[in-house]
């Protein structure tokens, strides 16, 4: 992918999260002069046990950018290196003296390697907040509260807003958007994408079948958007927090690769969001919610990760030390029907929504006692979506509360009433979740009684947490439950429970 027709006088890097024409180093990009180059990394597609379905995604969609480039007329270089910083060295004996530009990387990493090599950076407008203004908003608050962050940005953005009010009379609509799954529910079925040459070259590279639920392209992911404005944006919100096996993405927007990578931009879809809106449509309920999940959660995350440094992701402060459990590669090493299903659905298409993501891989590593960085590491290689920046403060801060509360005031700690109200899992399972004691008891009702009792000099003094800790005073049978939770642990260890 070369032409060395014209005298050059810099070099691009284009990050494999930064495919976008319009943002980034590419904002700036000069067809005559400029050599644009994307590093395909050993580090990125071998380093780790990633998912196959995740690496397809990354490397195709990368490759049909670059030759979307290269068929508009600018001269790209796509090399394959070790590391991206040995593909650079490759690039620069190519073409001697050039200076390198590239926009902000989107880890600590990768901007220390690349500030290291020489590399000036742009800034990162992949966002809608910028990192200084959200350090500022972050450096005046006693706690930082993703409701205070996200209500300023409705404000700043002017988005949902009629005047200085909120749009409906209310900043969110959570109590509207916690329904539980009807029953037999199919929904529109979602989009499917056809594979092209470039896919099926990658594909065969990678030794893998891929599904036809990812888009590689620009094109399809704007087919994807349109998909989710048509025919799932109206009922997003009531059911967004359901498990169900009768649909696996219910109404998700299943838009967050495309986000993550480059190929969308939030303001895009923020703008078809609020259109469909604006007819009268979509209910305030599914538009709050989705609006809050881009401009509230993934703003905020994003300046979080920033904010509170490169060792934040080593945060241990409830001291887990348990391995990773074997039923998160292998969901045959579990009789627990929601956590099967979960881990065979990621394993089939790299993705669950949020909720499965929290409320039952988190929680579950987080009740018995999982190293945060074991869990941290599997989550970053299993899902499409799992940039550095979302997964250190989504896990360490908010799943596993190892950050002893700097993210999160309490802990998102669960029985199995909540998965039994929440999803249609429980009822075929071999585990009740009635009951903390016995063998047919539900792990999490067990394990959740058991963290509470294990922290509860911890959380003691945390006001959102007074009501379960004064709960356990009230277990007759905590003994016998602390018991029975050892078993489990021992059992889900071994793969037998």
């Amino acid at each position: 992918m070369n032409s060395d027709a014209a005298p050059h006088t810099r070099i691009i890097y284009v990050a494999h999260d930064h495919l976008n024409r319009d943002r980034g180093a590419l904002r700036t990009a000069n067809m005559a002069t400029d050599v644009i180059v994307l590093v395909e990394s050993a580090r990125m597609t071998a380093g780790r046990n990633w998912h196959k379905e995740r690496l397809f995604f990354l490397i195709s969609s990368a490759r049909h950018f670059a030759a979307s480039l290269e068929a508009e007329g600018f001269t790209v270089e796509y090399v394959k290196a070790a590391t991206t910083i040995d593909g650079l060295n490759t690039i620069t004996k190519k073409h001697k003296k050039l200076p390198i530009s590239c926009a902000e990387p989107s880890s600590f990493r990768q901007f220390e390697a690349l500030e290291k090599y020489g590399v000036s950076f742009l800034e990162n407008d992949f966002f809608l907040t910028p990192r200084p203004l959200f350090n500022q908003w972050a450096s005046e608050q006693k706690s930082y509260l993703m409701e205070n962050f996200y209500r300023k940005q409705r404000t700043r953005l002017n988005i949902l807003m009629e005047g200085k009010d909120p749009v409906g009379g209310a900043w969110n609509f959570d109590k509207e958007n916690r329904l539980p799954p009807p029953k037999k529910y199919e929904g529109p079925a979602y989009l499917e994408h056809k594979r092209d040459e470039i896919d099926l070259s990658v594909a065969k590279e990678l030794n893998h079948t891929p599904t036809t639920t990812w888009a590689t392209t620009r094109k399809g992911a704007l087919a994807q958007l349109v998909n989710f404005i048509d025919n799932h944006f109206a009922d997003f919100g009531p059911l967004e927090d359901a498990m169900t096996t009768d649909n696996w993405a219910l109404h998700h927007s299943l838009l967050s690769p495309y986000l993550n990578n480059g190929l969308l931009h939030p303001t895009e879809v923020i703008h078809a969001a609020m259109k469909a809106f604006n007819t009268g449509a979509i209910p305030i309920e599914s538009a709050e919610g989705f609006i809050r999940q881009l401009i509230g959660w993934r703003e905020y995350v994003n300046g979080m990760y920033w904010f509170l440094g490169p060792d934040y992701r080593n945060n241990n402060q409830l001291k887990a030390t348990v391995k990773l459990l074997p039923l998160f590669t292998d969901p045959n090493k579990t009789q627990m029907n929601c956590m099967k299903q979960t881990v065979t659905d990621i394993n089939n298409r790299a993705w669950v929504h949020h909720i499965p993501r929290l409320m039952l891989l988190s929680n579950l590593a987080l009740v018995t006692g999982t190293n945060p960085q074991a869990f941290l590491d599997w989550m970053r290689e299993v899902f499409i979506d799992a940039t550095e920046w979302v997964m250190v403060p989504n896990v360490i801060g908010m799943g596993v509360h190892a950050d002893g509360g700097a993210m999160m005031t309490k802990p998102y700690a669960a029985g199995g009433a909540y998965i039994s109200r929440m999803s249609n899992y429980c009822k075929p399972c071999v585990y009740d979740p009635k009951l903390r004691t016995g063998e047919t008891a539900c792990p999490f009702t067990t394990l959740y009684w058991d963290f509470l009792d294990r922290h509860k000099e911890t959380f003691a003094k945390n006001h959102r947490m007074s009501q379960q800790i004064f709960g356990l005073k009230r277990l007759s049978d905590l003994p016998e439950l602390k018991e029975r939770a050892q078993e489990v642990i021992a059992g889900l260890q071994k793969g037998k429970i």
